[in-house]
């Protein structure tokens, strides 16, 4: 798989890890891509950004948590193949146990595991062995069997452990259209979701020192992998 094989979508686009995977996309491989975002104004500012990268960019402004976000995707695609997708795009939420409420858990399952599910759900039919794709899955270390759990998270951290089972199925049951399926486990990086969750502390690694890699690792990581959920972490946090 190469940049130019087919467009690269990749969700919660408009700032972060998100951002900085797109900006790698363009900058390092000149890869097309397509970026899905809530905020308006981000994605202008994305657009602006990358208009003297190589490649290609689409954006499309959509609220993932609506049900309308799965067609609006197939929509802006048109009958281009896709070549990968990153499913970034999370929800975070912080309550302490006796406060999670099944409202509480429906939204951050619907951002964290439901929509993934639904985007390549719906994208099946594109995937052949002819043009085969790449889905990485981004998950927490916080979902990763056997690494520390932290309070007031467990909401949160379940939808991301049904990431990665989510993960590991969807490699098998995808196989026969030659379509890789990975997950990556971020653990402590500086993006406004981690400072939220651990204020005070200092992430080791920068946004864009991950979105580098996911970039990276989204055209060329499934000549090596497929099913595996892979920690990218100096730290936990």
């Amino acid at each position: 798989m190469t940049a130019s094989n087919g467009i690269v979508i990749v969700t919660g686009a408009g700032r972060g890890i998100g951002l900085q995977t797109v900006l790698s996309l363009r900058r390092d491989h000149g890869a097309s891509v397509l970026a899905l975002a809530r905020n308006e104004e981000q994605l202008r500012q994305l657009v602006s950004e990358t208009a003297r990268m190589p490649g290609a960019l689409r954006t499309l402004q959509v609220d993932l948590t609506s049900a309308d976000a799965v067609l609006a995707t197939l929509s802006a695609l048109g009958g281009d193949q896709v070549s990968g997708l990153v499913n970034n795009a999370g929800l975070f939420m912080k309550r302490s146990f006796g406060n999670w409420t099944l409202e509480d858990l429906a939204e951050v399952f619907k951002v964290n595991a439901h929509l993934p599910f639904l985007l390549v759900q719906a994208l099946r039919e594109r995937f052949t062995r002819e043009h085969p794709a790449h889905v990485v899955n981004i998950a927490s270390m916080g979902g990763f069997q056997g690494a520390a759990k932290f309070p007031e998270l467990a909401g949160y951290s379940a939808s991301k452990s049904a990431l990665v089972g989510y993960t590991e199925c969807l490699a098998e049951e995808m196989k026969e259209r030659g379509v890789r399926c990975n997950c990556l486990a971020l653990g402590a990086v500086d993006t406004e979701m981690f400072r939220e969750a651990f204020p005070g502390f200092q992430a080791p690694l920068t946004a864009m020192e991950v979105g580098k890699f996911i970039a990276h690792f989204v055209l060329k990581g499934h000549n090596l992998f497929n099913g595996k959920v892979l920690p990218l972490a100096l730290s936990t946090p």
